[in-house]
């Protein structure tokens, strides 16, 4: 896939384009023109040789090949190097329900981003249907055409079922970014502030706000990862198990978190925290964050406009990351799924496991270990080293935990 240019795009930055009395003929409408990307062949056809070869009649015996033995699709297809981007168009970056067809200049970006970062080639797939059942069926009936699947943009609480249910039918990974990506990069960035300040992981508490896709993976990593603590709130205050009305997923992150029982309010449960993750938009007031431990972190996620602005958080805390590409410490997926599946395609990983992810976490933290400054807890997207490190600790670890093929 041919890219007009190298231009990374957040994960969770939300930009709506300017439009003149022209029309749509500004810069971002020139370069979206005709779509981001394209296929294009990797053999030569310079002549009947050529064409007798990658078509009929000599295809025919690589297919018969495939057809004795399935497992040579890797080495004589691109399923080895290609997964498949998945959309509903129901939950586009900070977009929310567009549909299908406005999903699609998302997903030939984080196409493009597969290809640029992870040299992993994708494609992708706006389904016109929010059934939950009807998307597994697709997508399971898709599969064989790929070595991966990156679902993408997909509301919350349908995404957890729907990746739950792929993977539990597939054995090709199956990896719900807005989820797992945010989750790996946050972890990464937690070690760094951690190392910088001098502290440990298990001696943290921390305060997500925020029940998503993306702050119940945080939740669930952290506590895998051996957070000393973590409370997880949603617009009605704490998560705890003796709270009425909790979805099953709330239920179940309910039951791995909070271990003094804390109730209350968000505001409440930020007295003496030393980390603030917000993955949930709203504004957090000023007078909350004075209350968190000396030396806190602030992780502001929320795009365009951070819970707590970089502004007010040094005021408090010591290091401040946000999900924006014009501040320090940006939290970008791109940091993760290029090289994450890089890595599980290598070895033909059956799925991605917990030990997967935070091995990635480790990876992309420890590449920046002797440049740490409060500023700089997080690699660049841009830094050649993530994707290769971030591609061997994932293959590494996919041997270590026994859903390597090779």
């Amino acid at each position: 896939m041919p890219a007009k240019e190298s231009v990374v795009e957040s994960e969770s930055v939300t930009s709506a384009p300017t439009r003149t009395s022209g029309g749509v003929d500004e810069p971002v409408f020139a370069l979206h023109r005709g779509g981001k990307m394209a296929i294009t062949p990797t053999v030569p056809l310079r002549g009947p040789d050529d064409l007798s070869l990658a078509y009929t009649p000599g295809v025919a015996e690589v297919c018969t090949a495939i057809a004795e033995q399935p497992d040579l699709v890797h080495d004589y297809t691109w399923v080895s190097h290609t997964v498949a981007v998945v959309t509903d168009g129901t939950a586009v970056l900070g977009l929310g329900d567009i549909g299908p067809r406005a999903s699609l200049p998302v997903m030939e970006g984080k196409a493009v981003l597969f290809k640029q970062f992870g040299d992993v080639d994708a494609v992708p797939l706006a389904l016109a249907t929010t059934d939950v059942d009807e998307i597994v069926e697709t997508v399971a009936r898709l599969a064989p055409s790929f070595g991966g699947i990156n679902l993408e943009d997909i509301s919350a609480p349908r995404c957890f079922e729907i990746e739950r249910k792929l993977q539990d039918r597939l054995d090709i990974p199956v990896f719900h970014d807005d989820q797992h990506g945010t989750a790996v990069v946050t972890l990464a960035a937690l070690r760094n502030a951690a190392r910088l300040t001098g502290r440990k992981l298990d001696e943290l508490r921390a305060v997500v706000s925020g029940a998503g896709a993306a702050g119940v993976a945080i939740a669930k990593i952290l506590v895998e990862a051996g957070i000393g603590d973590v409370v997880v709130t949603d617009r009605a205050g704490v998560l705890h198990s003796g709270r009425a009305g909790l979805t099953d997923i709330k239920r179940e992150v309910a039951a791995l978190t909070n271990r003094t029982g804390r109730t209350g309010t968000l505001e409440e449960a930020l007295v003496g925290a030393d980390v603030f993750i917000g993955v949930s938009g709203g504004t957090v007031p000023e007078s909350a964050v004075a209350t968190m431990a000396k030396g806190a972190f602030v992780f502001a996620m929320a795009n365009p406009t951070p819970e707590i602005h970089p502004d007010v958080a040094h005021k408090y805390a010591s290091v401040v990351a946000t999900g924006r590409s014009d501040y320090p410490n940006q939290i970008n997926n791109v940091l993760a799924f290029p090289g994450i599946f890089a890595g599980a395609l290598r070895v033909r990983a059956s799925r991605v496991t917990p030990g997967m992810k935070i091995a990635a976490a480790d990876a992309l933290a420890s590449l920046i270990v002797d440049e740490l400054r409060p500023d700089h807890v997080i690699p660049s997207p841009f830094d050649p080293r993530v994707a290769p490190a971030v591609a061997a600790a994932v293959a590494e670890a996919a041997r270590h935990d026994g859903v390597a093929r090779a």
